[in-house]
């Protein structure tokens, strides 16, 4: 069982160690001078441009800028995860790695996570003893040699084989309802329902998830099974089945294939994302060795960042069809925001009724090769040339159209030189200058907070003493300044008057303060450490209340989000709808003017902490004349109050409001 490595055991075993021995172990170094110098191990050159320095017990490569210590070299070399080079490296030096102890909640989780890491193995093992010696592996293995896949790819990938049968898993690997258990939480079994719906507990009440399937075993990282897919030998439905979530197992942060790609490829110039394992196996079986593919969920900003940590450049090569072409537009969402500067992304969309593995074996790994480079496109043409379907670019109106729709999308590009040539590029198409189409965002920002802002119409409620659910896409209750370009004939509307009650708010405008939570949470995540009871947000039932409960949930285990990160995630998580809800909040006046003012600017009044703290003083407010009036509805009615109660309603009764 692993737990962490002392610091100091880190910096004594790095003082111990000698950089230019360990590289020269592996890469034959030549004395220049001061240094050593050697043909670089991570990129291909022939004029050598690795340097060691024993000084500096460093390395660096002028070539592609690899460099690190003793630890990071064994890590890139030997493709180890940080514990597994620090024991490699410290038994070079004969010292044992000592550990930490844990916290007993962590332990208890570490000792649960390692025996289903064990489970998942031994399970992979078990598919792949089936594929070579079960009765019905001669169907499965005839299926795998006419999908084109020889002998080499499938023990490349650990493909196995779950026979028919309701409980050969289970018959094999889980002897007793203990262990059946631990199948069922490493998503490996299922409970049995009885006919009213309800499981049983205790004794084995489980059958086999994965039955009459090819199995595609996914590894992490780290090279450790943690889940499967399986795909039917028929054409049975569900086509392919993969494992739920696990305590090991997110589906949202892996890709499959991932392990594997960084095996075979030393450097990983590109990983082309494809849909489906067969895909991805497909390819390697052509010797492109550098496909992953998302685990039956769309690409989102994880996968995105998961990616880029690996390689500079991403390829999405997805069907032609419609679900396709819109995972494809989602795959694009997610990753301008991680647009980084030195990062490519790229297109291909296969003719309709094609996919990877299809068309992969009808060319060839070669001529594969050859349409990748010659037909895909760059993210900047397939993002423009998607949002000018059926826009008329000739006209002024085309225009117009295509600097609206790609505005809003461009500004979520981070700072940098890409951002300022994808603004050049969508000038070139609709002619106008740069500093016009800043305006046309800022523009679009403010209209998007108009239209959530603005009532468009009264709702019908059919009892008006009941009060509707409020929710980010009905209308906010007070109107907001005019829209810089109001539509030809539209009036402007008028602001509010200022809030008697607060004059440090004079000619200001005001959410309600169930949004202004939100909306101060998304630009001042600090603000969450303030807030311990969740579960009081929760129990209102007030879904912006609960929408601020989750926000803050998410902030308190990831304080380093930024905004652009929290839009990838909550889109990955909660879907397009709800990631564009949180935006368009985000934009609105109020929320801009607090976000200048955390930048300094001493001309707008806004105080975060103050609008933070007025907004949960509000709310309390509001609790204790809602308990007034259901204590004095109690006292009105016909059954008595208990002496208890009554003295609740006085001590209510008496209490000031903040």
């Amino acid at each position: 069982m692993s737990s962490k490595i002392p610091q100091h055991f880190i910096d004594d075993l790095l003082a111990r160690a000698d950089i230019v021995e360990l590289v020269d172990s592996r890469v034959k170094l030549r004395k220049t001078g001061k240094n050593y110098s050697a043909c670089c191990p991570f990129h291909d050159e022939k004029t050598p441009s690795f340097t060691v320095s024993p000084d500096k017990q460093f390395y660096y490569c002028f070539g592609c800028g690899a460099n690190g210590n003793a630890i990071g070299f064994l890590m890139e070399y030997d493709r180890l995860p940080f514990p597994e080079a620090v024991e490699k490296l410290a038994a070079t030096r004969g010292l044992e790695v000592p550990r930490e102890q844990l916290a007993p909640g962590q332990e208890k989780r570490q000792r649960e996570s390692q025996s289903l890491y064990q489970l998942t193995e031994k399970a992979a093992e078990f598919y792949r003893a089936q594929l070579r010696s079960h009765p019905a592996a001669g169907n499965a293995v005839a299926y795998l040699r006419n999908r084109g896949l020889s002998g080499e790819i499938a023990r490349d990938f650990d493909i196995g084989l779950a026979p028919p049968g309701w409980d050969n898993l289970l018959n094999a690997l889980a002897d007793t309802s203990e262990k059946a258990d631990q199948l069922e939480q490493a998503g490996l079994a299922i409970r049995r329902q009885d006919s009213d719906g309800s499981t049983k507990s205790g004794g084995r009440h489980h059958y086999d998830r994965f039955r009459n399937r090819i199995i595609f075993p996914i590894r992490d990282q780290r090279g450790r099974t943690i889940a499967f897919g399986g795909r039917v030998l028929g054409d049975e439905k569900p086509k392919y089945l993969n494992s739920p979530e696990t305590p090991i197992f997110h589906k949202s942060r892996e890709l499959y294939g991932l392990w594997e790609a960084r095996q075979a490829n030393r450097n990983l110039e590109r990983l082309i994302v494809v849909e489906g394992y067969m895909d991805v196996v497909a390819l390697a079986q052509f010797d492109i060795r550098c496909a992953v593919a998302t685990l039956g969920t769309a690409c989102g900003e994880d996968h995105i960042q998961l990616a880029f940590r690996h390689t500079s450049e991403l390829l999405f090569c997805f069907d032609g069809d419609r679900a396709g072409r819109a995972a494809a537009r989602r795959a694009l969402e997610s990753a301008l925001p991680n647009m980084q500067d030195g990062r490519s992304l790229r297109f291909l969309l296969l003719p309709e009724g094609e996919d990877p593995d299809t068309l992969v074996r009808q060319l060839g790994g070669e001529r594969f090769q050859q349409l990748i480079e010659e037909q895909s496109l760059p993210l900047e043409d397939f993002l423009f040339d998607l949002l000018s379907e059926d826009i008329n670019l000739q006209t002024m109106d085309g225009r117009a159209r295509l600097s609206k729709l790609a505005a809003p999308l461009l500004d979520l590009l981070p700072a940098g030189v890409y951002r300022q040539l994808m603004l050049q590029q969508l000038a070139s198409r609709t002619g106008l200058d740069k500093d016009t189409l800043q305006e046309v965002i800022r523009a679009e920002k403010a209209r998007t907070a108009a239209q959530v802002q603005r009532p468009q119409s009264q709702p019908t409620v059919a009892n008006p003493a009941a009060k509707p659910h409020s929710d980010f896409s009905e209308e906010l209750q007070h109107r907001t300044p005019p829209e810089p370009w109001p539509r030809e004939g539209a009036p402007y509307p008028e602001p509010l008057p200022p809030l008697a009650d607060n004059p440090r708010r004079s000619g200001q405008y005001r959410l309600p303060p169930e949004r202004m939570l939100v909306a101060l949470i998304l630009h001042h995540p600090e603000l969450a450490a303030q807030i311990e009871d969740l579960q009081h947000f929760r129990a209102t039932g007030n879904p912006d209340l609960v929408l601020f409960a989750q926000l803050v949930e998410l902030f308190k285990s990831r304080p380093q989000l930024n905004f652009r990160q929290l839009i990838g995630h909550w889109r990955a998580h909660h879907g397009a709808e709800s990631s564009d809800i949180l935006a368009k909040l985000a934009i609105s006046p109020l929320v801009s003017g607090v976000r200048h003012l955390a930048q300094g600017d001493s001309n707008l009044e806004y105080d975060p902490q103050a609008e933070f703290s007025d907004c949960l003083r509000h709310l309390q407010k509001s609790d204790d004349k809602q308990r007034k009036r259901d204590l004095l509805a109690q006292l009105k009615g016909a059954t008595p109050l208990s002496q208890e109660e009554q003295l609740a309603l006085l001590a209510n009764w008496r209490r000031k409001d903040n």
